[in-house]
């Protein structure tokens, strides 16, 4: 018996060691830089798009293909997929193409959110570019074009909140899960307010995605507006040279974010800076695909695809949290009716207006409370506030349409009543309105707006009323 152990001992570790080394050999060849995948070969190459056959069977529209050049390795995504061939935008820069280079499927584009991602500014890619080391990966990988909740599995919209803005608060007021489009032209202060809203307490989460902004702009923006916020905060960027694959990706990464942390119950703030950037991005990615356009310029893509972006936004399933967007949306040439603004507007739960002719009157935020309108205000406000917002309406429409009047000697004291009222008061609301980004965010902008129209009426001036000394 000593003997058939002695004659088993080295065959039991040869087979051991054969094992090992055989699963060792499984668990490498099981990454995912060793399977089999289909692959194709460029066949055609056009400024912003190329064309690969023998993939046709195998890819999706939206599935993302890889590049393989002689230095690396480039994404691309599948815009068009026709019987022989298969059309694809590159994702970013790189190598030029060759005919018959070849071109792997890699599939639907997928990103791991976690808590760490917290502090961190990342690209479109999810990839980080703030220097500060790699980014590590969540358990759940999640698709960059997932859809909404269906609608009637998703909570309703309760509970106001204070922005600090008081034009916004008096006005216009939001509610946690409610999504807001900020209109205006170039230069008038969009960034500015967003950087304003930016800062409110009311959320355990901060999403911001930069879309075609300067690139100078991007660390003023994070360091300087976040503040004591940044802790809390994702910063997904894409600037203005970056292809328009990454311009148009960024919103939709900054979204899925926003979407891990409101499944785990958080109340999240998205900021999309701006959904126009977006826009123009699938129209380039679009027109590059052959499709057609249908309303000046914009193909029809361009408003299939905004819904399914904003829809995302908004409260989750019984059980999680909220997603609140905040959407900044340029207008051309200061036309508030361009096809992106006008789809835009119907999409979302109300509008911040934003005047140029505001802004050049010295009035920051330059918000016209007029046109603006929040579909959720009612939630927000007490019944004695929407009165008083009524009858505030009332006075400034009324001071604004007789001013060419006043202008011109027209007025006399004492035969409107109203607009009496409003000539005295309208200037001191104008005045409790104005906000700097370097004040303290207003805590309570009504008691703010009557502690100045009090002083007024006391023949006091208001000054800046209602702002708080920094500490």
């Amino acid at each position: 018996m000593m003997e058939t152990m002695r004659r088993d001992g080295p065959e039991t570790l040869a087979a051991s060691t054969s094992l090992a080394a055989l699963a060792g050999l499984v668990e490498r060849y099981a990454k995912r830089e060793f399977s089999i995948a289909p692959g194709g070969h460029v066949q055609t190459i056009a400024p912003g798009h190329y064309t690969v056959s023998g993939l046709s069977r195998h890819v999706r529209l939206g599935d993302f293909v890889a590049h393989k050049s002689a230095t690396g390795t480039r994404l691309g995504e599948v815009v068009r997929v026709e019987p022989e061939q298969v059309v694809v935008c590159p994702i970013e820069p790189g190598d030029p193409i060759g005919i018959h280079d070849t071109v792997i499927r890699k599939g639907a584009f997928r990103i791991a959110p976690t808590d760490n991602w917290c502090g961190r500014t990342i690209n479109a890619l999810a990839e980080p570019i703030d220097g500060l080391g790699p980014l590590l990966q969540g358990d759940v990988r999640r698709s960059i074009s997932n859809t909404a909740p269906p609608s009637m599995t998703r909570k309703r919209v309760e509970h106001g909140f204070r922005t600090g803005v008081r034009a916004i608060d008096i006005f216009s007021p939001l509610c946690l899960g409610q999504r807001l489009g900020i209109f205006a032209g170039s230069g008038v202060g969009k960034s500015t307010l967003l950087s304003m809203l930016a800062r409110a307490d009311a959320f355990d989460k901060v999403v911001i995605a930069l879309v075609g902004e300067r690139g100078r702009e991007v660390r003023e923006f994070i360091e300087d507006t976040l503040g004591d916020n940044l802790s809390k905060s994702v910063a997904v960027v894409a600037t203005s040279d970056e292809s328009p694959m990454l311009r148009k990706m960024a919103p939709m990464t900054a979204v899925t974010v926003a979407e891990h942390y409101r499944d785990k119950g958080d109340n999240v703030l998205l900021i999309v800076d701006s959904v126009t950037r977006f826009a123009h991005a699938i129209r380039e990615v679009a027109t590059a695909a052959g499709e057609p356009p249908i309303a000046r310029g914009y193909p029809a893509s361009v408003f299939t695809e905004l819904p399914r972006l904003l829809e995302r936004a908004g409260p989750g399933v019984e059980g999680s949290g909220t997603i609140t967007a905040i959407i900044s949306i340029l207008v051309d040439g200061d036309n508030h009716n361009d096809p992106v603004a006008d789809s835009t507007r119907g999409i979302l739960d109300g509008h911040i207006v934003l005047e140029r002719s505001l802004a050049e009157e010295g009035r920051y935020p330059p918000i016209n409370p007029l046109a603006s309108i929040s579909r959720l205000a009612r939630k927000a406000w007490t019944p004695d506030q929407e009165k008083l917002v009524a009858r505030l309406k009332a006075l400034i429409h009324r001071f604004e349409e007789t001013r060419d009047l006043r202008l011109i000697g027209g007025y006399r004291p004492g035969g409107d009543a109203d607009l009496d009222m409003a000539i005295k008061q309208v200037p001191v609301i104008y005045e409790v309105l104005k906000q700097t980004p370097g004040e303290r965010a207003a805590f309570d902008a009504f008691t703010d707006l009557a502690n100045a129209l009090k002083a007024a009426a006391m023949g006091n001036q208001p000054g800046a009323a209602g702002t708080r000394p920094r500490g």
